[in-house]
């Protein structure tokens, strides 16, 4: 009874929009002293929308590329820009679901998690590289960015962010959060920068993978620093954020993945 009351409590928490299961993010980010605003990036006949949010720095500062989950650009991706920024980098995250919704809308316009959930998956990857290439381009032609250039995803967006390592000789690290690999050996080849992994130690699907990828990057003479978390759960990120949670090692693995890539970022 108690696993048929817990899956219908999960189908219940799917159905509901993405900001009504992130009351905590969207709070944070209301009260963030940030200077954020959303901004129309075009390309081609596409347009994405990106959430831009600016350090409270002296200098110029390196431009970090946030691509979200499968949940899309939810308040808890944009509050990790907001974060970054807080750490001192310009951070652009894009809505990859821009004119995807009914009406022609973003993440924001869809029903529920679970529709968002489709969509995502249902991304042309063409288009996934093109929105991201656009971004990142536009972050880096701004007057406060140096021109250094960093990308970090997660779950979903974290095996794009290590695919996205194949597709920009500009980058000066990838930081892949629970993300799976490159399937295409060529693909690694193009790899120019390094790879910093972050894994949940109790999520055998994305985890399993590292073994492999560490000789695959070897051997094609690539940087790969894989750490995997005892006891985490897949998304710890955000589970780590959230104040309901329940499992300690996601706030564990969380704390500790955040220092760690603030340090390689300044590395």
């Amino acid at each position: 009874m108690r696993s048929v009351l817990l899956a219908f409590a999960a189908a219940l928490v799917a159905a509901l929009p993405v900001s009504a299961q992130e009351a905590w993010a969207k709070t944070r980010l209301d009260t963030s002293p940030r200077h954020a605003e959303w901004v129309p990036v075009k390309h081609g006949s596409r347009t994405v929308q990106c959430f831009v949010v600016y350090p409270e720095v002296k200098d110029k500062a390196p431009v970090v590329l946030v691509i979200h989950e499968i949940y899309g650009l939810s308040d808890w991706a944009r509050g990790v820009a907001d974060q970054l920024a807080a750490a001192g980098y310009i951070a652009i995250a894009p809505d990859l679901l821009s004119g995807m919704a009914s009406g022609g809308g973003g993440t924001a316009e869809f029903p529920n998690r679970d529709a968002i959930t489709k969509a995502v998956s249902a991304l042309s990857p063409d288009q996934v590289t093109a929105d991201l290439k656009a971004a990142a381009d536009y972050a880096k032609a701004l007057p406060a960015a140096s021109g250094k250039l960093f990308v970090t995803g997660f779950c979903w967006g974290g095996a794009k962010s290590f695919l996205f390592a194949t597709e920009r000789s500009d980058l000066a690290a990838a930081f892949v959060f629970y993300g799976v690999p490159p399937k295409s050996t060529e693909d690694i080849a193009q790899i120019g920068c390094p790879v910093y992994g972050f894994y949940a130690g109790d999520d055998s699907r994305v985890s399993s993978t590292v073994p492999a990828t560490i000789d695959i990057m070897k051997k094609a003479g690539k940087v790969y620093e894989p750490v995997i978390y005892d006891g985490a759960k897949h998304g710890f990120m955000r589970a780590g954020e959230d104040p309901d949670s329940k499992i300690p090692a996601n706030k564990t693995a969380h704390d500790e993945a955040w220092t760690r890539l603030l340090a390689l970022l300044k590395k």
